[in-house]
C-alpha cells in the first residue's frame, strides 16, 4: 500500500466536528491541535505530512546539486531559457548570497527546515498524546517518533551537505529557528550521527523479499542505515576526518541483509518503473501515484528533461502532468564543429559510450503494456498523427528538432552537417544537448503512467559507497567485483569478458573511473555535485564551458539574504559570500 499519497495532508488550522451539538457561538483567533485528534487516522495524517513534504522539497535540492556540477546542463534555447542567468550562475559558481534568483539555495534552507519543523511538530504531539485514546499501542507510537526522527536526520543531512553551519533545531515548543544560532559542524555531524544510530534500534525492519509495496515510504533499518553510509562516505569531504572504515561498515551489513533482505534488480530500469515499489532494490522511495501525489513528474526533477510537447512523442498527450519542458540536457560531447571535447569531466554521453552496447544508450521508446526501452532521447521525435508521421517542430521556432550530443546554433542543418559557431550555456537552441527518462513516460491509457515513486535510497547507491571506501583503501580487486555486481545488467553477456571491471573482464578501474561510474550509474539523481566535491573536482575541475573557481568558497552555498539572513540576526555568513 503506498502510505503517502492515500493520506491527505493533515491541516492543522482545522478541526473535526462530528458529533457537536452545542451550537452556541465561542469565536478563536487561533485553533489549537487538542480537538484534533479523534482516531488513529488522525494521528497518522500527522505523522505522514513531514514526508509529503520531503518529497515536494526534493527540487530545490536536486537542481543546486546537478546544475552546478558537470553532467547536467540548462543552456538557452533560442529565446527560452535564460531567466536573468540563472543557470549560468549555477554552473559557472557565480552565486552569491544578494542576488534575487537564487530561488533553488535559498529554497534549500527553507524547505530543509520546513521539514525540520514539521519533524519537531510530530515528536511533539506524539510524546503529549496517550496512544490507548486511539487505539494505538506505544510500540506504534514509539516507530512514528523513529519515522519522524529518521526524515529529520535526512533534512539535516541535506543541510549539512550544502551549508555545513546550519542551526540544530530539535524542540518544536520551545526555540523557533529565528532566534536560534549556527552549531559547530562538528557538532551538527555528531547531532546526525546519534539520531540515526538510536532510529537503527526503533525503527522497523523489512522482513522478506517481495514486500517492500507494504512499507515504500516508510523508514526501515536499511534505510537508517544507508543515510549512516551516505554521512560517513562524506564525512572527510565535509571536515569530519576519514570516516570511510565507518561506511563500509554498515554498507557490509546492509548487504548481508542484517538489517533486513533486498537485492540488485536484473534490469537497469525497474527500480525506476511504474511498479517500482514491488522492487527489492528499493531501500527508501517517495510513492506517487497519478490519482495522488507524483511531484517527480509534476517539477522539474524528472518532467522537464525532454523537449516541450515531447507528449506527442511518448503520447502522454492529455496527461494532467503537462507538455514537458526542456530545462535539463547532458552537457555535451562535441563542439560545433563535430569535434570530440578532451574535457576529463562532463562528456556526459561519451562516459557512456565508453562501453557502446549499454542498454541505456537505445533510444527511449514506449512498447506497449506498461514497458519501454533505452534512457537517451536524441535525434528525430517522430510520431503519428492521423496516419502521417511527423516530426516534433521547436516551439516558437521554424525549425524541426534534431537533438545533439552538442550546444550550439543548429536549427535545420542536417544531421550530419555541423555549422561551426559558440559552444557555451548562452548560445544553445532546441536541437541542443541529448535528452533523458530515467523515468518512464508511459502514455495516455497505460496503467503505468504517472506511477513510478521516487527512488530515493536504491541498493546500488550501498554497493557504490562499499566498492569506493575498498578503492580508497588500496583494493582494487574487491571494489571492481561490487561494482560488477550492479553494472552486468548494464550490458549484453557476450560482452561481459570486454565491459566489466578486472579481474572480471578487461576494464580498468581507478579513481576516475570511479567517478565516471557514479556518474554513469547515478545520472541526475541529485548527487553530482556532492561526488565532484568527495573527489575534489568540483573547484579545481573543468568541464563544457566552465573553468576552474579561483578558490573552493563555492563548495558551500552561500546563507541567501532574503532566505536566511534577513530572518534571523543570528546567522554568520559562509565563508567567502
Amino acid at each position: 500500500m503506498k502510505l503517502l499519497h492515500k493520506i491527505l495532508p493533515a491541516l492543522l488550522v482545522g478541526s473535526a466536528l462530528s458529533g457537536c451539538t452545542n451550537l452556541d457561538e465561542e469565536l478563536f483567533d487561533t485553533v489549537g491541535t487538542d480537538n484534533y485528534y479523534h482516531t488513529a487516522l488522525d494521528v497518522k495524517r500527522v505523522v505522514y505530512r513531514p514526508f509529503e513534504h520531503a518529497y515536494w522539497s526534493v527540487t530545490n535540492y536536486h537542481t543546486a546539486q546537478e546544475l552546478t556540477a558537470d553532467q547536467l546542463i540548462t543552456p538557452q534555447r533560442d529565446s527560452w531559457w535564460d531567466d536573468s542567468g540563472v543557470w549560468r550562475m549555477l554552473q559557472y559558481h557565480t552565486y552569491d548570497a544578494y542576488a534575487p534568483y537564487l530561488t533553488h539555495i535559498g529554497g534549500m534552507w527553507v524547505s530543509g527546515y520546513q521539514g525540520v519543523g514539521e519533524c519537531n511538530f510530530v515528536i511533539h504531539e506524539l510524546e503529549r498524546l496517550d496512544p490507548a485514546d486511539f487505539g494505538l499501542s506505544q510500540t506504534d507510537f514509539n516507530n512514528f517518533i523513529a519515522q519522524a526522527r529518521a526524515l529529520r536526520a535526512w533534512f539535516y543531512i541535506r543541510l549539512f551537505d550544502a551549508f555545513r553551519n546550519i542551526p540544530i533545531w530539535t524542540d518544536f515548543g520551545e526555540s523557533l529557528p529565528g532566534d536560534i544560532y549556527q552549531a559547530p559542524p562538528a557538532q551538527t555531524f555528531q547531532f546526525i550521527e546519534s539520531e540515526l544510530k538510536a532510529c537503527l534500534t526503533l525503527i522497523q525492519q523489512k522482513q522478506a523479499l517481495g514486500t517492500q509495496a507494504g512499507i515504500q515510504g516508510q523508514w526501515t533499518t536499511a534505510g537508517v542505515a544507508a543515510l549512516l553510509v551516505r554521512l560517513y562516505l562524506n564525512a572527510e569531504a565535509w571536515g569530519m576526518g576519514d570516516r570511510y572504515d565507518d561506511c563500509a561498515y554498515y554498507a557490509q551489513k546492509i548487504l548481508k541483509g542484517d538489517y533486513g533482505p533486498y537485492q540488485v534488480a536484473d534490469r537497469w530500469d525497474a527500480i525506476f518503473d511504474w511498479n517500482n515499489d514491488t522492487c527489492d532494490e528499493m531501500i527508501f522511495g517517495f510513492p506517487s501515484a497519478g490519482g495522488y501525489t507524483y511531484w517527480g513528474y509534476q517539477q522539474e526533477t524528472h518532467w522537464f528533461t525532454v523537449p516541450h510537447n515531447s507528449n506527442l512523442y511518448f503520447g502522454d498527450i492529455k496527461c494532467k502532468a503537462g507538455t514537458h519542458n526542456s530545462q535539463y540536457a547532458c552537457s555535451p560531447s562535441y563542439d560545433t564543429n563535430g569535434n570530440l571535447y578532451n574535457f576529463e569531466l562532463g562528456m556526459t554521453v561519451q562516459k557512456f559510450r565508453k562501453y557502446p552496447s549499454d542498454y541505456r544508450l537505445k533510444m527511449y521508446k514506449n512498447l506497449g503494456n506498461s514497458k519501454r526501452e533505452g534512457m537517451f532521447v536524441y535525434g528525430y521525435l517522430e510520431y503519428e498523427d492521423g496516419g502521417t508521421t511527423k516530426r516534433l517542430q521547436a516551439t516558437g521556432q521554424n525549425y524541426t528538432i534534431y537533438i545533439r550530443d552538442a550546444v550550439g546554433q543548429f536549427h535545420d542543418t542536417a544531421p550530419d552537417r555541423w555549422p561551426g559557431g559558440n559552444s557555451d550555456l548562452s548560445s544553445g537552441d532546441h536541437n541542443s544537448g541529448w535528452h533523458f527518462a530515467k523515468y518512464p513516460f508511459y502514455p495516455d491509457g497505460d496503467p503505468g503512467q504517472l506511477e513510478s515513486d521516487w527512488a530515493e535510497i536504491r541498493l546500488p547507491e550501498v554497493i557504490y559507497s562499499l566498492a569506493e571506501c575498498k578503492l580508497r583503501r588500496g583494493h582494487t580487486d574487491e571494489a571492481a567485483i561490487l561494482l560488477n555486481s550492479v553494472r552486468r545488467r548494464n550490458y549484453p553477456s557476450e560482452d561481459w569478458s570486454t565491459v566489466l571491471y578486472a579481474p572480471e573482464g578487461k576494464a580498468s578501474l581507478d579513481m576516475n573511473e570511479m567517478l565516471d561510474e557514479w556518474g554513469r550509474e547515478f545520472l541526475a539523481e541529485g548527487r553530482r555535485r556532492t561526488d565532484l566535491i568527495r573527489f575534489g573536482k568540483f573547484s579545481s575541475g573543468r568541464w563544457w564551458d566552465k573553468t576552474p573557481d579561483s578558490d573552493d568558497h563555492y563548495k558551500l552555498f552561500p546563507l541567501t539574504v532574503s532566505a536566511v539572513l534577513n530572518t534571523n540576526s543570528n546567522m554568520i555568513q559562509n565563508p567567502g559570500y
